[in-house]
């Protein structure tokens, strides 16, 4: 296990999507009805909503809004939503990984496919790009909660995997399904944290220059703007001035 500082930008602009709260809300209330219906609608007794509800409550969702999505999966009538990866290729190679929760996999698939197209990438078949990626837990914590020694120490105890630790604040990544444990010990300690999920982190990661990346950022941007993406994951690698030049356009 080591515990090390990278800049991180396999995730995308926090910032950005909190500022988009509506959506935001809107795409964990359907992880939460989703996770609800495929299980049972206890987060006590299913370990996938509780996780849901964990990931919900650290960005500041309603009581309300939590117990409206998980009342919805027990709807007669509802939409019953699918989970579907997509798997394609950005300009330069660098590989995309899309998430999404869909009641239509025909409207999602081309909707997802025109965006890929429309920035000079292409979608790829199932595991084209995800053997180039972890899966795995993730819980973080702001950099004031803890030095990176005491961070790594607890993750440790915790049953944490490893630890990247920096000025933009602690990750501690483990089995996807321990998070709601080592998550739950963690807390003990520092506090609540900042996120809560299972997530794709990168093996190698493909250098990009501006013109590249600036597509490739926009492109994310339309797949985040989409009702049925949950997430999007890519293994690029951007100078960091370069980065926030373009995150802040």
């Amino acid at each position: 296990m080591a515990g090390h500082s990278k800049f991180k930008n396999i995730q995308f602009r926090k910032g950005a999507q909190d500022k988009r709260r509506a959506k935001l809300f809107s795409k964990l209330g359907r992880e939460i009805t989703a996770a609800a219906k495929m299980g049972l609608p206890d987060p006590t007794h299913d370990a996938r909503l509780r996780t849901a509800v964990a990931a919900a409550r650290v960005q500041n969702m309603p009581k309300d809004n939590i117990e409206r999505a998980i009342k919805k999966s027990q709807e007669a009538g509802g939409a019953n939503y699918e989970e579907v990866r997509y798997e394609g290729f950005a300009l330069g190679g660098v590989g995309v990984i899309v998430e999404a929760l869909t009641d239509n996999r025909n409207r999602t698939a081309s909707e997802v496919r025109s965006i890929f197209s429309k920035f000079g990438g292409n979608l790829g078949e199932t595991g084209a790009v995800s053997f180039n990626f972890d899966r795995l837990g993730a819980i973080e914590f702001e950099a004031d909660k803890a030095t990176a020694d005491e961070m790594l120490e607890a993750a440790i105890e915790a049953g944490g995997d490893d630890v990247e630790s920096g000025e933009e604040g602690h990750t501690v990544y483990c089995n996807p399904e321990e998070l709601h444990e080592v998550a739950k010990a963690l807390e003990e300690r520092f506090g609540e944290p900042r996120a809560i999920q299972i997530l794709w982190r990168s093996k190698v990661d493909v250098p990009i220059d501006e013109e590249a990346g600036e597509k490739l950022l926009r492109m994310i941007d339309a797949l985040e703007e989409s009702d049925d993406v949950q997430q999007v994951y890519a293994n690029f690698d951007m100078d960091e001035d370069v980065f926030q030049k373009l995150s802040a356009a």
